[in-house]
């Protein structure tokens, strides 16, 4: 049921982005609804239509129609975490290979947010909405920083976008790679028809650096750096080489339990005090070669 609430913004209120008020008046509604409602003018700022990113002043007077009963699209579900740091901000999670790490359209349970929303929330008499800055695909593993206010969700995204953050990977691929160390670079787009990211002449720029950890008998331990940060980069960049990785079936890979892709390094600055956050995981034990 649709109602008009009207909130005084307060002294504390000063230069928040209207996007980040709402988000705390109404903890129990979705990021997307709320967004919806300022842009399409279901929300007033002193009679006026703004948008999410206005930042407002002590005494502004808001008014929006708001279906308070909607809810959340994250149902929180109780499944174990692999928790490598926690503070007040944010909370840095070691992510299974198999798991989403948000609802999708064909899977709106068992991913790594239901789990935190659960985790975050237990006994809580606030509700934490977990932000993520960042993704991984459902088959990798590894680190994942997830935001638990919306302030350090757009810090740690500007950083991201600054490229103030460091990632390395961890792949075991096909084949002996010869060089020790080198850089990949191949433009990235999508097959609308396909349903498929791979190397496209119109793609968007793509770069990954990669250094080899160690060598086997038909396979190659590689420590890789996304430069630019593309849908599927490291893995299309491995088959662009010659060295798919190993259970990327689809890219030339064998079948193996998982795919053989593990983010195991993470470093950002910390989004209050900017003191360099550096983290890392250990690689699975589903890596080591026969």
């Amino acid at each position: 049921m649709i109602s008009r609430v009207e909130i005084k913004a307060a002294a504390e209120h000063n230069k928040m982005r209207l996007e980040d008020f709402l988000l705390n008046h109404f903890r129990n509604l979705s990021k997307m609804y709320l967004r919806d409602l300022v842009k399409y003018a279901d929300c007033e700022v002193n009679g006026r239509h703004e948008n999410i990113g206005f930042k407002l002043k002590p005494n502004d007077f808001i008014e929006i129609n708001v279906d308070s009963t909607r809810g959340t699209s994250m149902r929180p579900e109780n499944i174990a975490l692999d928790i490598i740091f926690e503070d007040e901000e944010l909370i840095v999670i070691n992510k299974p290979a198999g798991m989403l790490v948000h609802p999708s359209h064909r899977e709106n349970n068992g991913t790594l947010l239901n789990a935190l929303s659960f985790y975050l929330n237990q006994g809580s008499l606030t509700i934490i909405r977990p932000g993520l800055p960042h993704r991984l695909d459902k088959q990798t593993s590894g680190l994942v920083v997830v935001a638990k206010t919306a302030h350090c969700h757009r810090r740690i995204s500007d950083s991201f976008m600054k490229r103030r953050v460091k990632k390395g990977y961890l792949a075991r691929v096909e084949g002996i790679v010869d060089r020790d160390e080198g850089t990949i670079n191949a433009p990235i787009g999508r097959f609308p028809e396909l349903k498929f990211y791979g190397v496209k002449e119109d793609g968007k720029p793509s770069e990954s650096n990669f250094r080899v950890r160690a060598r086997f008998s038909d396979s190659t331990l590689l420590e890789l750096e996304p430069v630019t940060g593309r849908t599927n980069q490291l893995r299309i960049h491995c088959e662009v080489i010659g060295h798919p990785i190993i259970g990327d079936i689809e890219r030339g890979g064998r079948e193996w339990e998982r795919l053989c892709l593990h983010a195991h390094r993470l470093a950002f600055p910390h989004p209050t005090s900017r003191i360099q956050l550096e983290f890392e995981a250990e690689m699975p034990a589903s890596f080591d070669a026969d």
